[in-house]
C-alpha cells in the first residue's frame, strides 16, 4: 500500500487572513454573506476555515470564489484565488470575448434558474472581472454590431423599438418607487425572450438596429441595477457586463458610460475602491463623456467624485463635485437627453455629494447635503432612494452623537420603506439596529421604537 497522504497547510491563505485581521469565525460569517448574495444558501463555519488553513482542504463548489471576495472587501484590494493558494476557475462568465447574444442567453439560463446558478462555476461577484478591455475591443464591437443580421428572420422596425423603450421606462419607474426586489424577474424574462428575439431579427435600417441594441442595453443595465439594489451583486455584475457589450454594439458611448458608472457605484459599496476609480475614470473618458447630455455628465461626474473620495483624493473629489454641480445646472427641460437619466435631479446630486463628503470625513457638510436631498426629492416617485437617503442621514447624525435626532430621521426612513423591497433599505435598517444596540437597555422609548420597527422591517423583507 502507498504511503498515506499527510494534510498540507495553506500558508498563503493563513497570511491573507492575518493581514485582514479576521478571526476564523468572522471570516466564516463574511463568506456566508457573499454566498447569500449569490443565491447560495450554504453556510460556512469556523471549522471549515480551520480545515482550509491547517489541512489545505479545498473549499467546495463556489466557496473559494466567495472566500476571495470576502477577503478583498475587508482589505479593500483585489485578492485573487492564486494569492490564497486556490486554483483559478476554468470558466469566467464575465469574459469580454464572449459573444453578446450568447452572454444574453446565459442571463436567462443562469439568472432565472437558481439551481443552475449554483451549479455553474465562477458566478460570485469578481473584482478581477472589473478590468476593462482595451480601445480595440470597443471598435471591433461596433463593427460586429453593424454586421449582424439574420436572413429570413422577423423584420424589426421602429414600432418594435418604441415598444421596448416603453417597457424600459415602465420598469424603471417601478424600480425607483418600489425597489429592485420588485419585478426584476419580469425584466429579465422580457429582456431574454422578447427583446432577445428582436436582436436576432432583420432590421429596417442600421439606425433601428443601433437604437434597439441601445434599448436592450438599457434594459440589461436596469436589471443589473435592480439586482445591485437588492444585494444580488454577482447577478448585477453579469447584467452590467452584458449591458456594456450591447452599448458597444450599438456604438453608444454615453450608454456605455452610464453602465460603467453603475459598476463603479457597486464597487464603491463593496469596498473595491481602486477598481471603482478605474471604472468611473473610464466613464468620463473621451466620447463616453463628451457625447453625453449635461444631466448625464453630472451623474457620471458625481460618481467619479465619489470614487476619488473613496481613494483618498479629497481635493480632486471636491473639484469633481463642483464640476458635476455646474453640469446639472446647465441641463434644461428641452435637452435631447436619454430617458434613463430622468431620476437624476437636484436631490440625486445632493445625495451623492453627501455620500462623498461623508466618506472624506466632512460630516457637517454631509448632513446639510443629505438634508437638501430629502427636502428636494419627490418622495412618492423616488421612494426607494428617499428612504435610503434618510437612512444615511441618520447614520451620520448618530456618528455625531446626535442619537435623538438620528431616531427622528430613522423613523421617517422606516415610514418611507413601507412597500419597498431593496437590499439597500434592508442594510439601512440593519445599520440602525447596529447603531442603537448600545442604547437598547436604557429604556428610552424613541430608541426602542425605532429598533423594534427596524427589526420588523428586516423580518418582513428577508
Amino acid at each position: 500500500m502507498g504511503a498515506e497522504r499527510k494534510p498540507s497547510p495553506n500558508p498563503k491563505l493563513a497570511a491573507v487572513i492575518a493581514e485582514a485581521g479576521f478571526t476564523y469565525e468572522a471570516l466564516a460569517r463574511a463568506v456566508s454573506r457573499v454566498a447569500v448574495e449569490n443565491g447560495d444558501p450554504k453556510q460556512t463555519n469556523k471549522s471549515a476555515v480551520t480545515h482550509w488553513v491547517r489541512y489545505g482542504v479545498m473549499p467546495s463548489g463556489n466557496t473559494g470564489t466567495y472566500l476571495a471576495e470576502a477577503l478583498s472587501r475587508k482589505l479593500k484590494r483585489l485578492v485573487s484565488l492564486a494569492e490564497i493558494g486556490l486554483p483559478e476557475p476554468s470558466r469566467d462568465l464575465l469574459d469580454w470575448r464572449t459573444d453578446t447574444l450568447s452572454a444574453l442567453a446565459d442571463l436567462r439560463r443562469i439568472d432565472v434558474d437558481a439551481n443552475r446558478r449554483r451549479a455553474v462555476g465562477a458566478v460570485a461577484y469578481s473584482a478581477a472581472a472589473l478590468a476593462l478591455p482595451g480601445a480595440g475591443w470597443w471598435t471591433s464591437m461596433a463593427e460586429r454590431g453593424g454586421r449582424r443580421s439574420t436572413p429570413g428572420s422577423r423584420s424589426i422596425g421602429r414600432g418594435d423599438l418604441e415598444a421596448v423603450r416603453d417597457m424600459a421606462a415602465l420598469f424603471s419607474r417601478m424600480d425607483q418607487r418600489h425597489g429592485g426586489g420588485h419585478a426584476r424577474t419580469a425584466v429579465v424574462q422580457y429582456l431574454t425572450t422578447d427583446v432577445s428575439a428582436y436582436l436576432q431579427g432583420t432590421f429596417k435600417d442600421d439606425n433601428v438596429r443601433r437604437e434597439l441594441y441601445g434599448a436592450a442595453g438599457e434594459l440589461a443595465y436596469l436589471s443589473g441595477w435592480m439586482a445591485f439594489d437588492n444585494g444580488e451583486h454577482a447577478t448585477a455584475q453579469r447584467h452590467f457586463t452584458v449591458a456594456v457589450k450591447l452599448a458597444a454594439e450599438a456604438d453608444d458611448p454615453p450608454l456605455a458610460a452610464h453602465v460603467l458608472r453603475a459598476m463603479a457605484h457597486q464597487a464603491i459599496d463593496l469596498g473595491h475602491n481602486k477598481q471603482a476609480l478605474d471604472l468611473a475614470t473610464a466613464s468620463v473618458d473621451g466620447q463616453r463623456y463628451a457625447l453625453a447630455s449635461p444631466r448625464e455628465k453630472a451623474l457620471l461626474g458625481v460618481v467619479h467624485a465619489r470614487s476619488l473620495a473613496a481613494t483618498g483624493q479629497h481635493q480632486a473629489a471636491m473639484a469633481a463635485l463642483l464640476k458635476a454641480e455646474d453640469q446639472l445646472a446647465a441641463a434644461t427641460p428641452g435637452d435631447d437627453e436619454p430617458s434613463r437619466v430622468f431620476f437624476f435631479q437636484e436631490a440625486s446630486l445632493a445625495h451623492e455629494t453627501a455620500s462623498a463628503l461623508r466618506d472624506i470625513g466632512e460630516l457637517d457638510a454631509a448632513v446639510r447635503e443629505f438634508q437638501r436631498s430629502v427636502r428636494t426629492r419627490r418622495a412618492t416617485t423616488f421612494t426607494r432612494t428617499h428612504a435610503v437617503t434618510l437612512g444615511y442621514l441618520g447614520q451620520v447624525q448618530a456618528r455625531q452623537n446626535n442619537i435623538e435626532e438620528a431616531c427622528g430621521t430613522w423613523s421617517a426612513a422606516l415610514d418611507a420603506m413601507d412597500g419597498v423591497r431593496s437590499g439597500r433599505t434592508r442594510q439601512a435598517a440593519a445599520d440602525m439596529r447596529s447603531a442603537l444596540s448600545p442604547f437598547r437597555r436604557r429604556g428610552i422609548r424613541a430608541i426602542n421604537d425605532v429598533d423594534a420597527r427596524a427589526a420588523d422591517y428586516l423580518a418582513a423583507t428577508s
